[in-house]
């Protein structure tokens, strides 16, 4: 054998010996900057103060257009948020109203979609719900959307979307807001 494939031997035998003893919550990429949880796997614990960073007022770019975003620090159990995405003219694709709690020792973030006539996207006791994959101490990954905080002032996030049997990755870039 080459030494090269001896080398990649040598790994592969060392992962299998090792395998047994990885963390129990291992994270499966979805896409490149996001992460789901394997088969079966529950979210891990956590808390809102590992999210705490989020807080403040946000604009940013997505999906070839401008958007406003605001959470609440933490308080009562909860933070809450709200979006706003715009085109150039001013006229509002949709809003969210967002909610970050945390729901069996873990967090959840829950969101509601409204079009530029706020009629809801979802039935009226529907929402959508992002499971915790995983909380790093300048990153929230969710099944389906991480956010990276890059300073203080810079947020990117990006947010995988379904159609059909394609999935994407679009980029959200966040800047706090300088009134």
């Amino acid at each position: 054998m080459k030494r090269l494939d001896l080398n990649i031997l040598a790994h592969l035998c060392l992962l299998l010996l090792l395998w047994p003893h990885l963390p129990a919550h291992a994270k499966v990429p979805k896409t490149e900057n996001t992460f789901t949880l394997a088969e079966g796997e529950s979210s891990p614990p956590a808390s809102l103060e590992e999210a705490a960073w989020l807080a403040g007022s946000w604009v940013g770019t997505a999906f070839g257009k401008s958007f406003e975003e605001v959470w609440n620090p933490p308080s009562a159990g909860s933070m809450v948020g709200v979006f706003k995405l715009f085109d150039a003219a001013g006229e509002v694709s949709f809003y969210e109203i967002l909610t970050l709690t945390v729901d069996d020792g873990t967090l959840s973030l829950k969101v509601k979609h409204f079009n530029a006539d706020f009629t809801a996207w979802e039935d009226k006791g529907e929402y959508v719900d992002f499971r915790l994959v995983k909380a790093e101490p300048n990153a929230l990954h969710f099944k389906g959307i991480s956010f990276y905080r890059r300073r203080p002032d810079q947020i990117d996030a990006y947010i995988v979307l379904r159609e059909g049997d394609e999935i994407s990755e679009h980029e959200l870039v966040y800047r706090r807001r300088v009134d």
